[in-house]
Order: structure tokens, then C-alpha cells, then sequence
């Protein structure tokens, strides 16, 4: 009898270590968020993520595990997180943004671990999901493409007289190569020209703005991991020769872009948490759920910024406006 007790209490210790190894505790979910850079628009998405879970009853630190990772814009970084994430067999994989996407699906595929992503502007190009916006994998999520064409004429309102606008964009971004193509295709029909300026990396940003500077009107920022990152130094520099920037997204208006016809980050990061919650509910499968775009985009403005600029925002943006922001905010 005590040798039968002993062989219990010995099974129940492997059992206890296995557990715990794995990194999981029974009855709880763990997933990886894997996030490609730090900047407020893509905490934002997190941060949404987590609420959308917690909507639909994934509490982080009750029945949800969560274990984060930022690759800090890092390609390779965002390739040895996703790995991890594998190795420690997480129930999903969440990553924000596309290079950090791409990381998890070439990380996760040959795995029976889903990947939902959030913040991909074209998943199609970036070979996450088909032309119907089908997964080509146990992969999907959400999109952040951009409204190019309600941009456009929102600047257009703002700034009858206009004639260029420059775009920085890092070259390694395909969707920011994507965007440029959808600027440059939709430009000419609300009377602008789209002068480009792409770069390598965050340490060439300084001199690409200063050089873009001297050939614009205004500029446009996209949602460009590596050029928001630097956001602040191109403000600077803005207004410095008193050149409107628009942004892309609330975020980047409250920290002085002028305007922004765009996307709330937290509530595309909520729309995919609760695609997630029907992962982890096992109501549907990654691989059987096209992605998503977030429907909603409205117009954001900044009078601080516009009064610094001497300029007056058109009535009819600023009595449609999402929110309007009277001071600059630091980041």
C-alpha cells in the first residue's frame, strides 16, 4: 500500500514539473504578443487586443497568461521572439505589425499554434492571406489599410493651394511601398504630386526630411514602423519651416501632426481580440476566417498646431471630427 502511495505522489511531482516547464498553469490560456516596435499607436492596438480578450472572458493574470516580447523594429529580433513564443508552445500567437506577422507565420506554420495579426496594411502583399482575404495558413486578423483617397481630399480642404506632397517611407516596409503606390495612383485626380523619400533606416531619417522639406507643401506620414518611431524629429523639423504634416492616425495627431483622416488603433486592436477569443473558444478556426478591416476612419484635428501654423481648419472637418486636441502632446 505505502509503495502504491509513493508511485502516486511520484507521478503527481513529474506531472507538477511538466506543468510547469511548459510555462503554462492548468485551466489557464497562454499566448505570445509579439510587437515589431514601440510607438503609441501600436501600444494602442495591444492594449485593444487585451480588452477585446477581456470582453469576451480572457482576463490577463486570471484565466489569461500573456507573455509579451517588442522587437524594437528589429527584423531579426522579431524572427527570434516568434520562435520563442513556438518553443514555449503558446496556446495563439498575437503579432502587431507586419514584419512581426511574417515572423510568427514562418515561425508557427508547421505548428498547430494560430497566429492572429493586427496593424498588416496589405496582408495580400505581405502573403498572409489571398486575394479574398482568405488565410494562407492558420493565420488571420486585421488590417490597418489606409482610407488614401479621403486623405487626400481632407488635405486638399485644408490646403486649397497646395500642390506636393512628400512621403517618407522605409524601403524594407512593403506595405509602406504599397501605400506610396496607392498615393501615386490616386494623387493626380485631387490636383497633387506625390514626392517620395525612402530610407534605410531610422539614422537616415534626419537628412531625407530635411531634404524632402525643401521640395514640399506639406508631408504625409503613413503608418511606417520605422519612420513613426522618428515621428517627433520630423515634427521638429516641420515646423521649423512652418510645413504642415498629416498624420495617419489619432496618435500622431496628438503629438503634432495637424490632421489625420484615420483609424483608432485600440479599437482595431479590440476587433482583434475578439477575433482571437473565437480561436481560443474553439468556435472557429485562424485558417477559416478572412481578415478584417476596420470600417470606421474619421477626422482628428490639432489647433494647436494649426495655430501655430497660422492656419484655419476648415468648419465643416472640425464639426465632423472624431476628436479635436488644442495642445501638443509630448511623446
Amino acid at each position: 500500500m505505502k509503495k502504491k502511495i509513493s508511485v502516486l505522489i511520484v507521478l503527481a511531482l513529474v506531472m507538477s514539473m511538466s506543468a510547469g516547464c511548459s510555462g503554462k498553469e492548468e485551466g489557464q490560456i497562454t499566448i505570445g504578443i509579439g510587437q515589431f516596435a514601440e510607438h503609441a499607436s501600436l501600444d494602442n492596438c495591444r492594449e485593444g487586443f487585451l480588452a477585446g480578450l477581456a470582453e469576451e472572458g480572457y482576463v490577463e493574470n486570471e484565466n489569461l497568461n500573456v507573455i509579451f516580447d517588442n522587437a524594437q523594429a528589429d527584423g531579426g529580433t522579431a524572427t527570434q521572439i516568434a520562435n520563442d513564443f513556438v518553443a514555449k508552445k503558446v496556446d495563439l500567437i498575437c503579432a502587431v505589425a507586419t514584419s512581426m506577422a511574417q515572423s510568427a507565420y514562418g515561425a508557427a506554420k508547421d505548428t498547430d499554434i494560430p497566429v492572429i495579426f493586427t496593424a498588416v496594411t496589405d496582408p495580400v502583399l505581405a502573403e498572409l492571406a489571398k486575394e479574398d482575404k482568405t488565410p494562407n495558413g492558420n493565420i488571420t486578423g486585421t488590417s490597418d489599410k489606409l482610407p488614401v483617397e479621403n486623405q487626400l481630399e481632407m488635405i486638399r480642404k485644408v490646403l486649397p493651394d497646395a500642390k506636393t506632397i512628400g512621403i517618407l517611407y522605409s524601403t524594407s516596409e512593403i506595405n509602406s511601398v504599397s501605400a506610396i503606390e496607392e498615393y501615386k495612383a490616386a494623387a493626380a485626380d485631387y490636383g497633387f504630386e506625390i514626392v517620395e523619400s525612402g530610407i534605410a533606416t531610422s539614422a537616415d531619417i534626419p537628412l531625407a526630411a530635411d531634404n524632402l522639406l525643401e521640395k514640399v507643401d506639406c508631408l504625409n506620414n503613413l503608418t511606417d514602423n520605422t519612420v513613426v518611431s522618428s515621428l517627433p524629429v520630423i515634427l521638429n523639423k516641420a515646423a521649423a519651416k512652418k510645413i504642415p504634416v498629416f498624420g495617419s492616425e489619432v496618435e500622431q495627431v496628438k503629438i503634432g501632426c495637424l490632421a489625420a483622416v484615420g483609424l483608432d488603433y485600440y479599437d482595431l486592436g479590440v476587433q482583434t481580440g475578439k477575433m482571437a477569443a473565437k480561436v481560443l473558444k474553439g468556435e472557429k478556426k485562424a485558417s477559416e476566417m478572412k481578415f478584417e478591416i476596420i470600417e470606421e476612419a474619421a477626422f482628428y484635428g490639432n489647433t494647436a498646431v494649426a495655430d501655430n501654423l497660422g492656419i484655419t481648419l476648415p468648419e465643416d472637418l472640425v464639426n465632423s471630427a472624431k476628436e479635436m486636441f488644442g495642445e501638443i502632446m509630448e511623446q
